[in-house]
């Protein structure tokens, strides 16, 4: 879709109900800054133009324990210019190796069988699928990305995946012995209907294997830089339970994984389906509630952890820049925008360094501070650098020792407030 087609009118709609259960018993949980899509990075032609902010509250439904954002961003806005390819994201083309043989041995597939990876991206996934045997189809809106994928032997629909679309796969190419789905169910606001097209596609002995950013590591961890507008919600097994079971489908095994700071990786079939079903399903909602995922006083405590960040981040840039010191910002991330915006740090950080070169001499979103590349801290000598990319300091710190030989200064917002 072409920019000026989108009608401001009809870029986001606040829903009023729990997308999981439909009940309208949710509760505020955790109220965030209002912040732009957090991966419009722009560039100079572009400084002209305003990049609205939307809200980024977080629910809490007290009927199944979702988490969640209300405010849905229109996808055909949020993702017209998106660019993300798998391949790139360091660590996940092992991950999904690992990933394609723990599926095929728990489900045992004959060869030949079908399987769809829906938001396949660039097809890293299924190219491990096929050198198995299997016969694969990848399912993604964005038509470049789709295109190459294609191009590079893994055939790829350009869709977002309805059950429409799902009737049409089902029609051409048969049933889906597996249906897998990684990194994309926590972006669909519509999940009624995406579980219609599973269960459309679905062989009546397949399996649907999706792997979603885990609920539990967002509080247990303080991963405030994954709430952003893209992660419409925060999975748990406790919450994705009884949504399959309400749909005619049951939830048989489930998996913890560290893979994108924290992961749910889970495994569904029909009612009554050939898997037995695991004990880890039970055991993970148990730790889950003594977790307190059900509870809103969980996320009123990892609210005031963020708030005692903010302070503590505040207390030291007003003292820096009231020295007339200079302060650099290390990352510019989907997650970093929420970092800028919830933390207030728009007004001490002068410039933004990123090791990713495409986003060199970018602007980030909404507030236009520059993006330049990590060798600007030997030449601009910022006093101070705040890795907002936290979750990298390790590496971030020792692959930039010349910048703190010269006197520069890291300062790590998370896990741990400190001063290198």
């Amino acid at each position: 879709m072409e920019r000026e087609d989108i009608s401001e009118k009809n870029d986001y709609h606040r829903r009023d109900s729990c997308r999981l259960c439909n009940s309208k018993n949710i509760e505020l949980a955790m109220s965030l800054e209002k912040t732009p899509m957090g991966d419009a990075y722009i560039f100079s032609d572009r400084l002209g133009e305003e990049q609205k902010t939307y809200p980024l509250d977080l629910f809490l439904c007290n009927d199944c324990s979702l988490s969640q954002i209300v405010d849905v961003i229109n996808p055909e806005f949020l993702y017209r210019d998106y660019i993300y390819s798998t391949s790139i994201s360091l660590g996940l083309r092992d991950h999904f190796k690992k990933y394609s043989e723990e599926v095929l041995k728990k489900l045992n597939p004959a060869n030949g069988s079908l399987v769809v990876d829906l938001g396949s991206n660039d097809g890293t996934l299924l190219r491990f699928f096929k050198n198995n045997d299997m016969k694969v189809l990848g399912i993604d809106p964005a038509k470049d990305i789709a295109k190459k994928a294609t191009e590079s032997g893994v055939a790829t629909l350009p869709y977002f995946f309805t059950k429409d679309v799902a009737a049409e796969v089902k029609e051409r190419y048969g049933p889906a012995k597996i249906i897998t789905a990684n990194n994309m169910i926590a972006n669909l606001d519509d999940l009624s209907d995406f579980v219609s097209g599973i269960k459309n596609l679905m062989a009546p002995n397949g399996a649907f294997v999706f792997q979603t950013g885990y609920g539990l590591d967002l509080f247990e961890k303080d991963l405030i830089d994954v709430i952003y507008h893209e992660h419409l919600s925060y999975f748990s097994t406790k919450s994705l339970k009884p949504f399959f079971k309400n749909n005619g489908l049951e939830l048989f095994d489930v998996k913890r994984d560290s893979i994108k700071r924290g992961s749910l990786r889970g495994m569904v079939q029909f009612k009554g389906g050939p898997n037995k079903i695991s004990d880890s399903v039970e055991k993970l909602v148990e730790l889950e509630e003594s977790a307190g995922i059900d509870k809103i006083e969980t996320y009123r405590s990892f609210d005031k952890r963020m708030q005692d960040t903010k302070k503590s981040l505040h207390h030291l840039l007003n003292y820096i820049k009231g020295q007339g010191k200079t302060v650099a910002g290390y990352g510019a991330s989907v997650g970093v925008t929420t970092m800028l915006y919830h933390f207030d740090l728009g007004k001490f950080v002068d410039f933004i360094v990123d090791d990713n070169s495409s986003r060199h001499n970018s602007f980030s979103p909404g507030l236009h501070i520059p993006v330049l590349s990590p060798n600007s801290l030997l030449e601009k000598k910022p006093d101070y650098s705040i890795i907002l990319a936290w979750q990298y300091s390790k590496p971030i710190i020792e692959k930039n020792q010349d910048y703190l030989n010269q006197g520069g200064h890291f300062i790590t917002p998370l896990p741990k407030f400190e001063v290198i």
